[in-house]
C-alpha cells in the first residue's frame, strides 16, 4: 500500500527523490505505507525526467528530497517532482527538505549579492508547493521567505537525549563554536541542564582572511564539552573550536550537529582531531568514503513521520516539541 486514506477519501502519499531513498523508506515504514513508485530518467544532456507510476489525483502529497551532493541536481529534481504532482492534480503538495540547500545565503553581506535562500523558496512556490517542511534551518527568518505554511522541525531532542545518555553523571558544558550559534547552544543548555560557554573568534590582523580563536568565555576546565552547531561542512570551525577548548583545560569534547554535510577534508579532519565523538542525524546521506570511526548517526525518520502524520490529519506539528 502506498497511501493512507482519511475521512472524505483524503489520501496521504509519500514521494522520494534519488539522493536519500533510505531515509524515505524509513519514513514510509514508520507511516505504514510504501513510497510511490516513480520513474526517473537522465537524458544525455543532463536533463531530468520524472513520471509517477500510479495516480496521484486528489492526494495529500509529501515530496521528500535531501539537498545533497550534487546539490543543484537534487534541488532541480525535487522542483520537477513538484511540478509533475501539480499537473497530475494532487490536492496539496508539501515539500519535505530535511536539509534546505542555499539556506546559508539568507541575507546580503555586500552589494550585488543574491539572497539565494529566498530564491529557493520562491522556486518551490512557483513549482506548485503549498507547504514547506525542513529541519533546523540555518536561520529562523527563512520561514518568512516562503509564501505559505512552514513546518520548522528541530533535531535537538534526538541529539540531546543521545548526548545526555553519553555524558550521564559527568560534569558537562554546552559550547557554542561562535557567536552566531549562541541561541542554539542555549537551547541545548536548557535541555541538558548544563552551563553554557562561547568561543569568541577574532580575525588575525596580521594574516589576511584567517580567523584566530581568541578566547573561551565560560567554565570548561576539567569538563566534558558538547560543541553544538546546525551543520558540519568542512569541519574547520568545529576542529579549531575543539582545539581551543583543550587549550583551556577541557577533559573531553563531543561534537553534535543536525546536518553532516562533511565536504572535502571534513572526515579526515574530524577523525584526526581530539574530538572523541561526532554525532549527526541522517538528514543527509553520508557516502562510505566520508564515514569514519568517530561518527555516530541518529535517525530523524520517526520525527519526520510524526510531522507528516500531523500535517495530514490537520493536527499540531508544534506538539512534537512542546516539552
Amino acid at each position: 500500500m502506498t497511501g493512507i486514506k482519511a475521512a472524505g477519501q483524503k489520501e496521504l502519499k509519500l514521494f522520494s527523490g534519488r539522493t536519500h531513498p533510505e531515509l524515505a523508506e524509513e519514513v514510509a515504514e514508520q507511516l505504514g505505507i510504501g513510497v510511490v513508485p516513480t520513474k526517473f530518467q537522465d537524458f544525455a544532456n543532463g536533463e531530468t525526467y520524472v513520471r509517477y507510476l500510479e495516480s496521484v489525483r486528489g492526494s495529500d502529497a509529501f515530496v521528500l528530497q535531501c539537498h545533497a551532493d550534487p546539490i543543484n541536481e537534487s534541488i532541480m529534481e525535487q522542483l520537477i517532482m513538484v511540478d509533475a504532482l501539480k499537473r497530475a492534480s494532487a490536492k496539496r503538495i508539501t515539500v519535505v527538505t530535511p536539509f534546505l540547500g542555499y539556506a546559508r545565503q539568507d541575507k546580503k553581506h555586500l552589494g550585488r549579492e543574491p539572497i539565494s535562500a529566498r530564491l529557493m523558496t520562491d522556486l518551490f512556490r512557483t513549482a506548485g508547493a503549498d507547504r514547506l517542511m525542513a529541519i533546523d534551518l540555518h536561520t529562523d527568518q527563512i520561514q518568512g521567505f516562503f509564501d505559505g505554511p512552514v513546518d520548522h522541525l528541530f533535531a535537538l531532542p534526538i541529539l540531546a537525549d543521545y548526548v545526555k545518555s553519553r555524558v550521564s553523571g559527568v560534569e558537562a558544558t554546552v559550547v557554542s563554536p561562535d557567536a552566531g550559534r549562541v541561541r542554539t547552544a542555549d537551547r541545548w543548555a536548557d535541555r541538558l541542564g548544563a552551563p553554557l560557554a562561547i568561543i569568541h573568534k577574532r580575525r588575525d590582523p596580521n594574516v589576511a582572511n584567517e580567523v584566530k580563536v581568541h578566547e573561551v568565555v565560560g567554565q570548561v576546565e576539567g569538563r566534558t564539552c558538547i560543541l553544538v552547531d546546525d551543520m558540519i561542512d568542512t569541519a574547520g570551525t568545529i576542529v579549531k573550536a575543539a582545539d581551543a577548548l583543550f587549550e583551556n583545560g577541557a577533559r573531553e569534547v563531543i561534537a553534535a550537529a543536525t546536518h553532516g554535510v562533511l565536504s572535502g577534508p571534513a572526515a579526515e579532519r574530524l577523525q584526526n582531531s581530539r574530538i572523541s565523538e561526532v554525532v549527526i542525524t541522517n538528514s543527509l546521506p553520508v557516502p562510505k568514503e566520508r564515514q569514519f570511526e568517530k561518527l555516530t548517526h541518529l535517525s530523524i525518520a520517526p520525527m519526520l513521520a510524526r510531522a507528516v502524520s500531523e500535517v495530514f490529519s490537520d493536527g499540531s506539528v508544534a506538539s512534537l516539541f512542546e516539552s
